[in-house]
Formats: structure tokens, sequence, C-alpha cells
């Protein structure tokens, strides 16, 4: 084949994957809907980063940068596009973050032609992943991510050893970004940090996942909470734990936020990660929960076990048996995207409403922490179904409980 037919079909083929039609999967579990294909792979990388075209030069068409996987990925509307910031790993382990749109939010998503660049601070990042993107009510669209650099009071053998903190960049467009001061915290180390979309108290407000290692979480316990006079210089003094592991659930290991929460009439809809140990290893799943909207700190729902787990072909790759989420879109029609990465690998898209949602939240028992009450928990729900009026009871108590969350609110 010579160069000129192998670019041809190289084009071909990825055109043919960009502009792929994507189609819910059939039935379903009444609270979400996955879709057939992933949104975004390695291949759905413009082949112009990956491949010097030029015959002189490359005369074998060679891949001169690989992609590895494309994932982890923050999420906006703007000028009525559907954007990720997505996480490109290269061949190299290192990742960049690239901007790719569509515009129905579940297919045809494109590169932009660049990848971002990011400024660096005084200490040059090594790696930096994950972004989270938050629309602020002060005008500035602030993506937070992973900012990791190698310890240097590791050993010189020791060249895995890493410190993990939040990086935070501002922008307006997506395409030029301010890069501010990293997060300060108390904490040892930092990831899964998410800017609330509103102030609090006139504070800047961000939940955090305090380790006290780069793997580890150790005594930090949770998904934490704190408050900053500023965002130039982001500092927070003191954190609280507002969503805590817990011995034998989904989240007994670790567990962090997700994208930024939604507001509802009810409360705040949050999206986090929780992480189990199996024998197979670390299971990454998707869990959520509501918290007040007098009081962002204080949990008033929260569903028994995860809300998604890896599927199929999505159990499978560089890091198998995960689920993660980073971004959400809420449309103004209470349609919701829900961006979710497989395996460390591929990019997902679910939807869903806020109807839907909000409904999964109040009205799914919680974990109450023992098998005997779980029992008890399916055995109501089968009496309910045989005896529909103690269930239509039920229902009626929920939905008043909703209208006086609403009027506090």
């Amino acid at each position: 084949m010579s160069f000129e037919e192998k670019l041809n079909a190289l084009q071909q083929r990825h055109s043919e994957l960009i502009t792929r039609r994507n189609c819910k999967r059939d039935l379903g579990n009444g609270v979400y809907d996955r879709y057939e294909y992933p949104v975004l792979t390695a291949a759905h990388t413009p082949i112009e980063w990956r491949f010097d075209l030029n015959p002189e030069s490359n005369p074998f068409l060679m891949e001169r940068f690989g992609i590895n996987a494309t994932f982890n990925s923050g999420a906006i509307k703007l000028n009525d596009k559907y954007l990720m910031v997505v996480r490109v790993e290269g061949l190299d382990r290192k990742s960049f973050f690239a901007v790719a749109e569509s515009q129905n939010g579940i297919d045809n998503f494109k590169f932009w032609e660049y990848p971002i660049i990011m400024p660096e601070t005084d200490v040059p990042d090594i790696n930096v992943y994950d972004m989270r993107l938050v629309k602020h009510e002060d005008g500035w669209v602030y993506g937070l991510f992973c900012t990791e650099r190698r310890d240097s009071s590791a050993s010189e053998g020791d060249q895995s050893a890493a410190i993990a903190q939040c990086g935070i960049a501002r922008t307006k467009d997506l395409v030029k970004w301010e890069r501010l001061a990293d997060l300060k915290t108390p904490s040892p180390q930092q990831r899964n940090v998410v800017l609330h979309p509103e102030f609090v108290n006139g504070k800047y407000a961000f939940y955090t996942r305090p380790q006290d290692s780069f793997i580890e979480a150790g005594k930090g316990g949770g998904i934490g909470f704190g408050l900053s006079e500023g965002i130039e210089n982001a500092v927070i003094s003191e954190e609280i734990v507002i969503d805590k592991k817990v011995y034998h659930t989904v989240y007994e290991a670790k567990n962090g936020l997700g994208p930024a929460p939604i507001k509802t009439p009810y409360g705040w809809l949050h999206l986090a990660h929780g992480v189990r140990n199996t024998a197979a290893g670390l299971r990454y799943v998707l869990y959520m929960f509501m918290t007040s909207l007098t009081d962002i700190t204080t949990v008033t729902h929260k569903p028994a076990g995860y809300f998604m787990a890896p599927e199929g072909e999505e159990r499978i790759g560089d890091v198998s048996n995960v689920l993660f989420s980073n971004g959400w879109i809420a449309d103004d029609d209470g349609t919701v995207f829900i961006y979710y990465a497989s395996s460390d690998t591929r990019q997902h898209v679910a939807t869903s409403t806020i109807e839907r949602l909000t409904d999964y939240v109040i009205n799914t028992p919680e974990d109450k922490l023992r098998s005997a009450k779980s029992v008890e928990t399916v055995n109501e729900l089968i009496r309910n179904n045989k005896f529909p009026s103690e269930r239509n009871k039920k229902v009626i108590e929920n939905t008043d409980q909703c209208e006086n969350l609403w009027k506090r609110g």
C-alpha cells in the first residue's frame, strides 16, 4: 500500500468513527440510559496529532506520538455546544487536556485542532489530569485538576513516589487559560477537588479529598469541605468531612466528589466515586447523594450502594473494573448528560433527567449497614408491591417531604 493509499484509509476510518451515530441501549434501570458506544477513545484523537503526514520525513506513515487513552473528562455547555475537557494520555504516560465538542452531547464529538496550553506554576507539573469544570457566579469558568510532581523526599531508588495537589486555572472560552496558585490545605495531598458554583458566606467553597499519601487516603476519611477568602491564592485553613468512608460499603477504602453539584429545588445533587478492595484489586463505582440548600455540608439523602458500576467491556482496560466521572451537564429542559470513563481507557455518556435523579436520590432506601437490615428493606419492598395502598401512602409522604424541602430552600 502506498503512502497516499494508507493515509486515505486512515482518514476514512477516522471519519467513520467520529461521525458514528450513538444509540441508547435497550431497556435500562429507569434511572439513566447507557449508550451503545463510547463517545471518545484513543482512536478519536486527530490523525494530525499522532502521525507525521509528510511522506519525505515519514515515508512509512508511522505513528510519531501515540495516544493511549481518552478519559476522565470535565464537561460544560458553552455557546450551545457540549464540550468536554478530556484527559488525553500519551504512550509516554503523560496526560494533557484537550477540548472535544458535540452538537448533541451523545455522539460526533470532535477534538479542537490543538490541545490546551496550560500554563505552569514556578514548580512545573510532571503530570496533570482529571479536570472539573464549573461556571462560577463570579463570571469565570474554572478548571480544577490534579497536578502531580515527584516526591523530592523519596529515595533515588523510588521513582514512583508522588505528591498530588489541586491545580486551579480559569478561562472564558476554554482556549486561553490563566493559571492560579495551587490550592493550599492542611492535608499532605489533595485529589478530586471540586469548586462549588456559588459563593458560601461570601467565600469560595471547595469540596476536597484529604489524603495522607498519593495512593492511600489514610486518616483522610472521605469527601471534605472548606472555605477560602479568595481564589487567586486559595487557602483552606480548616477541612471538615461531609461524606465519610464507611466499613463494608462501596466507599469503604476512599471516596471523592465527581463534578460540581447540580442545584435542584430539593437540594444539591452530588455524583461521587467510591472505592473498595476486592480479591481482584480496587473496584471504583459511582454513587449519589444530596445536600441541603441551606447548609451544603449537610447530607439529606443518600441511596444505598452504587448508582453506576462498570458493565461488559467497560470492565476491561488499563485499570480494570473502574468507573469514574468528573463531568456532567444539566440542560435547561432538565436533561442531564453524565460523562463517565471506564477502566482509565475510554469516555462514555449516560443520560437522565433532574426529575429522575432527584426521585432516585430521595426515594431509594439508604444503606442500613447490616445484612439483616438489607433483608428488611427487601421485605418492605415486597410488601409494598403486594399491598399498593401502603406504597401509595409512602409516595404521598415523600411528596410532602419534597414540597417541605422546597419551601425551606
